[in-house]
């Protein structure tokens, strides 16, 4: 993996924050810009075939941060599906860039498995935070501000869902 910043943060710091947490997945041919974004908070993209993943930030935010993610289970009824906002505290930017490195990461993840790649925003969420929680002490609320329990969001078999991806060869 090459990580290329134009930003202020430790270039050297986040490479390690993004390798320590993606050990045993397999990062050959992956390349992340991190960059300021121009004028959103943050947003991230995976390209699949040339291996990228773009990591925008916001100069103008403070932290720590609320950011707004889709961890909770999906609910149903009268023929459509919602699911309820929760936050996880990020202390720093850093931890911003991880994040949204984590949640690309796993889309690239479930590519490479060749799994359908449509509506898989709260498994990559979920796969990000498991990180900023178990390593970096990030916390989960709901809507109202009340502590989230790990069963509440962390539910699915991340890992097995993607494991074919240990097994394929980089594309390219």
């Amino acid at each position: 993996m090459i990580l290329r910043n134009r930003t202020h943060l430790d270039t050297d710091r986040l490479l390690a924050m993004c390798r320590e947490a993606v050990p045993g997945w397999p990062t050959d041919g992956l390349c992340v810009w991190v960059r300021y974004s121009r004028g959103a908070d943050f947003s991230g993209v995976c390209y699949y075939q040339t291996g990228r993943i773009f990591i925008n930030l916001g100069r103008h935010l403070r932290y720590p941060y609320a950011l707004r993610t889709h961890l909770a289970k999906a609910q149903t009824g009268n023929n459509c599906w919602w699911r309820e906002m929760y936050t996880l505290e990020i202390a720093d930017a850093h931890q911003l860039a991880l994040f949204i490195f984590l949640h690309e990461f796993y889309h690239w993840l479930v590519r490479r498995a060749r799994r359908n790649p449509r509506q898989k925003e709260g498994m990559c969420d979920r796969f990000a935070a498991r990180v900023l929680v178990d390593c970096w002490g990030g916390v989960v609320r709901d809507g109202g501000g009340r502590l989230i329990a790990r069963e509440g969001w962390d539910f699915q078999d991340l890992d097995a869902f993607v494991a074919a991806a240990k097994l394929r060869r980089a594309a390219g």
